[in-house]
């Protein structure tokens, strides 16, 4: 693990969606899908972000630009230069990789890009099936279709796949076929709603939480779940753990320290 921020070179960009930009750079990080590194820009702020590309020594991290800080990196540069520090945080468990269904939801999509690329190597192995669901608001915000063709995707506005949410395609599709395990990212009400669909028919489920991370090694405290810090404990958690946890999919923190009702 790095614990002060080595500092590299942007090597690469590559525009996955009209908001969406993946920056490419070179470092040796000992990552698991699931886990996530901090990224600081001198002289503004440091912030999370998980790594959606790896190999050997090449990482990408992907970026939905909707802030201060995701603007100052998308106005970034190949030759630039960033600051990464980690890996943080406990990533999926892979014990159970055959017929296994993947949700994203939005840019949590980044979060489960490096975890099916390490299925579809046990799926090549062994006998076995990926599904990939996807589900953005419309057309315009589904990322990496290039990368993995045979998703399934849906969208609120009916632009791309089928008109609805991952909740939906997903029931759906349990209907019709059972998977030993479900793992997801995404908004943290889309989350509730797929671990209990899992929960109602006994599959093992696995989700990274999207909780505000200040320092990224449990000092601070704000990113708290029911008295689980997201950046050590998790961000994955399992669906016992989750059903445990009486914030999931009800409260937030916020950045100022404020609990509200999500």
């Amino acid at each position: 693990m790095i614990e002060q921020p080595t500092m590299v070179k942007i090597c690469g960009i590559l525009e996955e969606s009209p908001g969406v930009k993946t920056f490419f750079f070179k470092l040796n990080l000992n990552f698991e899908p699931g886990q996530f590194v901090m990224v600081w820009i001198p002289l503004l702020d440091e912030k999370p972000f998980t790594v959606s590309y790896i190999q050997d020594d090449l990482l990408g991290i992907s970026v939905l630009k909707k802030g201060g800080f995701t603007n100052a990196l998308h106005s970034k540069k190949i030759g630039d230069t960033l600051g990464i520090r980690g890996p943080y945080g406990r990533g999926f468990s892979l014990k159970s990789d055959f017929n296994s269904c993947v949700v994203g939801g939005g840019i949590g999509m980044a979060s489960l890009a490096t975890l099916v690329d390490r299925l579809n190597l046990a799926v090549e192995e062994h006998l076995g099936n990926v599904t990939i669901i996807q589900g953005a608001r419309t057309a315009a915000e589904i990322v990496y279709q290039n990368r993995f063709r045979d998703m399934k995707l849906c969208t609120e506005d009916g632009t791309a796949g089928i008109k609805g949410t991952t909740v939906d395609l997903l029931r759906d599709l349990l209907e019709k076929q059972r998977f030993r395990k479900v793992y997801a990212c995404g908004p943290e009400r889309m989350l509730y709603k797929v671990v209990e669909l899992c929960k109602g028919r006994g599959i093992e489920c696995e989700v990274s939480l999207e909780r505000y991370i200040k320092c990224g090694f449990g000092v601070c405290g704000q990113c708290d779940c029911s008295g689980q810090r997201v950046c050590i404990d998790g961000p994955v958690f399992n669906r016992e753990e989750l059903s445990r946890m009486e914030d999931f999919g009800k409260i937030i923190i916020t950045k100022t320290g404020e609990r509200i009702i999500h």
